[in-house]
């Protein structure tokens, strides 16, 4: 591997909307580039959390009113299935995020399994939390699922890496989801990939991110 590759960082979750709507674009920017990516699946409610969010029936009525214009807009203009209300959100993504972690620890590619985690919740109405869900997606993504989910449920490894990665987020002041750096520069949200591709395919100097005090 080359040492100019260019490397992302993405924070994501299986319950990030945004993360979903913006998940095939974001595969298609990663094969234009050829970048390395680091996933890095957290607890977005604990990030919420940490950085004064709101989950979205705790969000003022007119935010809520204006969240569903965007996923009708955006819908449109990235061409997936997008439902507005999913029958199993919030589900805990907690395990399913697990598996992930395990098939990393194995290096194997986790960008399918990653994109059928989010659409499972955002388009094909399935509950995450369910461990016979997880084990067809990733089977279907090409892992070895029922391995994957017994590694997910027996390693308590995996549950602390899960931890560590949320906390790391909030050290680097994220405050939702999906989040890229490269190198060192944050990019929220999944409407930041044009911006992203900029910073990768051009090398303008990054735009330092100073925490406020």
């Amino acid at each position: 591997m080359s040492d100019d590759r260019p490397r992302i960082d993405y924070y994501f979750s299986f319950i990030s909307l945004w993360s979903y709507v913006g998940g095939l674009t974001f595969q298609d920017l990663v094969r234009r580039t050829g970048a390395e990516v680091t996933f890095k699946p957290i607890d977005l409610l604990a990030v919420f959390a940490a950085g004064g969010g709101k989950p979205v029936k705790e969000r003022p009525t007119q935010r809520q009113a204006y969240r569903l214009v965007e996923m009708k807009r955006w819908r449109e203009i990235r061409g997936v299935p997008l439902t507005l209300h999913p029958k199993f959100y919030p589900a805990d993504p907690s395990l399913g995020h697990r598996v992930l972690l395990a098939a990393l620890r194995e290096n194997r590619d986790v960008s399918a399994f990653a994109h059928a985690g989010l659409k499972a919740v955002w388009a094909d109405e399935l509950d995450i939390a369910d461990p016979a869900t997880l084990v067809r997606l990733a089977d279907d993504s090409g892992l070895p699922g029922a391995e994957l989910l017994r590694r997910a449920h027996d390693d308590p490894t995996l549950a602390a890496e899960e931890g560590a990665l949320t906390e790391e987020a909030i050290a680097r002041q994220l405050f939702g989801a999906p989040f890229y750096f490269f190198r060192d520069e944050p990019f929220w949200g999944q409407d930041r990939l044009d911006l992203l591709e900029r910073a990768i395919t051009e090398r303008p100097a990054p735009v330092p991110f100073t925490p406020v005090a």
